[in-house]
């Protein structure tokens, strides 16, 4: 009897010891895989290769912040296209604007949405995902283009954050936006 209970016991450590060994390879696997993952994935260099300089984020005009953040993501506020000179680019597009106008808009919101992301975190290479935008286009009635204005933001995104700034995106048309702007954009973002 106490033969077949110092067998089981040794039984047991070996088979503990083998579990062991895999946990120790299987992290070993995933600690190498995270060193691996992308080494070329440097958001704040491509943004100095596209010669876009980030600005301080403009505070809110209201009751609101920039940026929530909840667990691992963080929800930006909407923002229009704040140029560096001060001033809105503002008008309906469809009327006031072109399509490429309204492009360049969406564009320098992006640039804008990414200062409050910078100053959020400290360092873009945090970003995990860019999870999901929504674009308000202040458009012209008959106005249906949407998404191609809504693709200056979307199109910036990926140039700076590669694969990983792919996004759901919704495009709509408004009536009318605050100040007249030809934007207003938020977004969510995964971040570790």
């Amino acid at each position: 009897m106490k033969n077949y209970f110092s067998g089981i016991l040794l039984l047991l450590l070996l088979v503990s010891c083998v579990i062991s060994n895999e946990k120790k390879e299987e992290i070993t696997t995933t600690d190498e895989v995270a060193e691996t993952k992308a080494p070329d994935y440097d958001p704040e260099a491509k943004l100095e290769e596209l010669g876009i300089e980030l600005s301080t984020p403009s505070a809110p005009v209201a009751n609101y912040v920039n940026a929530v953040r909840t667990g691992n993501l963080i929800f930006l506020a909407g923002k229009g296209p704040l140029q560096s000179n001060g001033e809105y680019i503002t008008g309906k597009v469809g009327e006031d604007l072109s399509i490429e106008e309204g492009y360049y808009a969406a564009r320098v919101t992006g640039i804008n949405q990414l200062s409050v992301l910078k100053a959020e975190l400290g360092d873009l290479s945090k970003v995990k995902r860019i999870v999901k935008v929504l674009g308000m286009v202040n458009a012209a009635s008959d106005f249906t283009d949407h998404p191609k204005v809504v693709n200056g933001y979307s199109d910036l995104m990926v140039q700076v954050f590669g694969e990983k700034g792919k996004h759901a995106r919704a495009a709509v048309g408004m009536g009318s936006l605050p100040t007249n702007i030809a934007v207003e954009i938020e977004m969510i973002v995964e971040v570790e």
